[in-house]
């Protein structure tokens, strides 16, 4: 087994290894170079690494599947992810999807599960293909840009879209400001608002006011749609939670709140970062270019939703995932004391060639051909916490490009890779993903 629970009769392991640095060390190369980092550490030490990272303190780094494998299949209660994320509590609620654990998990991932399945997210397609037609034909042609900022506007689009649906009034467009401005995906930011002392001055301060005018703003939107007389036929997510309140495991109006925050912020940051590499990888890769651009064109959703997966493997924008234990454990050759913080290295696991051929190679066929373990592809998690908005991400994804692709070329006037940069929640493009984008040919008759 490669986790086991301790008992007195379990024979005594060793602790995991790691480097020696001081903890501040540790913290900012974490912070800053993880991407970079876990993988030399995985060099040096093996498959199991330990490490101390403020605000966290013992952290342990998984890189084999295999063993985050035997993670998601673990009881619920001896890996607890809410407890994990509390560093996106300030933010995103204590009762969030995110920050939650055990039977308030398990009870809102009831709820919320539908609104999220295949069938849910087939009826938003529409709303994003004439959002992203809409937009995209703002974007510069024939100069070089910054696409990542770009997709992220446009992703925050959808998901408003999704969450809030297609009503407009003067209190939606000053929540729609603040939330731009909310710097919430800095992780500078996040760890500065878990300290009181932080909040009381310069950026914490400013996202501290901010939140709390985000949250008035919220709970007035939640009181007034609960009273819609049309609450019942809405699909809109919002209106979905709302309602949820008068059933048996309803929602409270704090609950709806944190749920739409986590939404908001989760479900669009990391699908932008994803479209963004994609973009990149499509600007240095003539022949995936050409290929792509027939799918967008012929209709072929398979193809292109294996683009974006591709993307999401070969540059993972959710590097890790955050669960904390509860009990001691011994994990493959090594013991793991409780309270400790385990780290599953998702995009260690994307570029390991035991389960990919040619890993540093962008290759979308893969996805199409090659026989991928389920658990080594592991973007959005995995087992009782796996991303609610995955069919939503992908969906979304592939869309965006169905339209982009089939009106524009892209291409970039720096062939060289742009260096993966780990400044906010996500690991994104340090250019932005810069792309330049060019009319299609036309076709005669």
């Amino acid at each position: 087994m490669l986790i086991r629970s301790v008992d007195s009769a379990s024979a005594p392991l060793p602790a995991p290894p790691g480097p020696r640095l001081p903890r501040t060390v540790q913290t900012a190369i974490f912070t800053w170079w993880r991407h970079v980092w876990a993988a030399r550490l995985r060099q040096k030490y093996g498959d199991v690494v330990a490490l101390k990272v403020y605000p966290w303190g013992r952290v342990v780094l998984v890189n084999d599947a295999e063993h985050i494998a035997a993670m998601f299949a673990s009881p619920s209660e001896r890996f607890r992810s809410g407890s994990g994320n509390r560093i996106l509590a300030p933010v995103f609620g204590e009762h969030g999807l995110l920050t939650s654990d055990g039977e308030e998990h398990r009870r809102l991932r009831r709820l919320m599960t539908p609104m999220f399945g295949k069938t849910a997210v087939r009826g938003y397609q529409d709303a994003v293909r004439e959002l992203t037609e809409r937009d995209v034909e703002t974007w510069p042609v024939g100069s070089p840009f910054a696409s990542l900022e770009r997709i992220r506007k446009l992703s925050l689009d959808i998901i408003w879209r999704v969450i809030f649906g297609p009503d407009h009034d003067v209190r939606s467009v000053e929540l729609r400001g603040l939330l731009e401005r909310l710097p919430v995906m800095d992780v500078a930011v996040l760890m500065g608002l878990n300290s009181a002392r932080a909040r009381r001055v310069g950026p914490w301060r400013r996202a501290s006011n901010l939140l709390a005018r985000i949250d008035a703003l919220l709970y007035d939107a939640i009181e007034e749609r609960g009273s819609a007389p049309d609450l019942g036929q809405r699909t809109d997510i919002l209106s979905q939670l709302v309602g949820a309140g008068g059933k048996a495991e309803g929602l409270s109006p704090v609950e709806v709140r944190d749920q739409a925050v986590t939404l908001l912020f989760a479900g669009h940051e990391p699908t932008a970062t994803a479209l963004a590499w994609t973009l990149h990888e499509l600007a240095r890769n003539p022949t995936v270019a050409e290929h792509a651009a027939r799918a967008a064109l012929s209709g072929d959703s398979a193809y292109l939703e294996a683009l974006v997966k591709e993307a999401m493997r070969r540059r993972t924008g959710i590097f890790e995932s955050i669960w904390t234990l509860t009990e001691d454990i011994d994990l493959g050759d090594f013991r793991v004391r409780k309270g400790a913080t385990l780290m599953p290295m998702l995009g260690v696991v994307h570029m390991d060639p035991a389960h990919y051929r040619q890993p540093e190679a962008f290759r979308p066929e893969r996805f199409l051909h090659d026989d991928i373990p389920p658990h080594a592809f592991i973007p959005f998690g995995g087992g009782a916490r796996r991303c609610i908005g995955a069919h939503l991400s992908v969906m979304q994804s592939a869309e965006v490009l169905r339209v982009l692709l089939s009106r524009r070329s892209v291409t970039t006037d720096r062939p060289k890779p742009e260096a993966a940069v780990s400044k906010s929640v996500t690991i994104a493009p340090a250019r932005g993903a810069r792309i330049i984008l060019r009319p299609l040919p036309r076709t005669g008759h």
